[in-house]
């Protein structure tokens, strides 16, 4: 056993720092169904409006994760793994806030049939997530190792649905430059999202390789 080790098990831990994490995960999952509202027709405006509630919770648990890493000796886990796995968790939900800004702000009234398909793609990920990231605190490693590969399949799915999307936009010669545009960023920053759950994913997979 090393030192940080035998350091963590003589010494009380701060286990609260798993509480967080797996509320981050839930905000996570809650965001990502607040968007999702626009495709049974939620009007962008209300939408953005829940969805920057959420983040601006999220925000607090991450500055709440950074006071405690600040006022505590001993963690359950390396503090910058904490600290690393909170922000990336966070950035998903920055991703998912700055996808119902982009409905708002350019006057996109309703997902289309790609939009809708990789936000469900996005909620299938943030619930699967949700639901494995109390395995962090149980040392289930091997449970986080099969959970990466499960995120990596997803996030494989959605590349495929944004890569069609993008090559029917840009082949359509019905669509206007303005809808092309507007169909394109929307797209973007859900790929986006959907890119930064695999980051979480494998950030798991490092804690599990890394304690496992």
């Amino acid at each position: 056993m090393g030192l940080q080790a035998m350091v963590r098990w003589l010494l009380p831990r701060e286990d609260v720092f798993y509480t967080l994490i797996e509320r981050q995960g839930e905000l996570l999952d809650e965001a990502a169904r607040a968007l999702a509202q626009l495709t049974a027709g939620a009007a962008p405006e209300r939408v953005h409006a829940a969805v920057r509630d959420i983040e601006h919770r999220a925000d607090a648990i991450v500055h709440e994760v950074e006071d405690r890493l600040a006022a505590v000796f001993v963690t359950p886990i390396d503090r910058e793994d904490i600290q690393g796995l909170v922000t990336a968790i966070d950035d998903i939900v920055d991703d998912i806030d700055l996808t119902a800004r982009t409905f708002v702000l350019y006057g996109v009234p309703r997902p289309s049939r790609p939009m809708t398909d990789m936000m469900q793609v996005l909620a299938t990920m943030t619930e699967f997530l949700r639901g494995e990231l109390p395995a962090l605190r149980r040392h289930e490693y091997a449970r986080l190792l099969a959970a990466a590969r499960v995120i990596k399949q997803h996030e494989k799915a959605g590349d495929r649905l944004f890569r069609a999307a993008l090559g029917q936009l840009f082949h359509d010669p019905a669509i206007g430059a303005k809808e092309l545009l507007c169909e394109k960023e929307v797209l973007e920053d859900l790929e986006l999202a959907i890119d930064r759950c695999e980051t979480v994913a494998e950030r798991l997979k490092h804690l599990a390789v890394k304690h496992g």
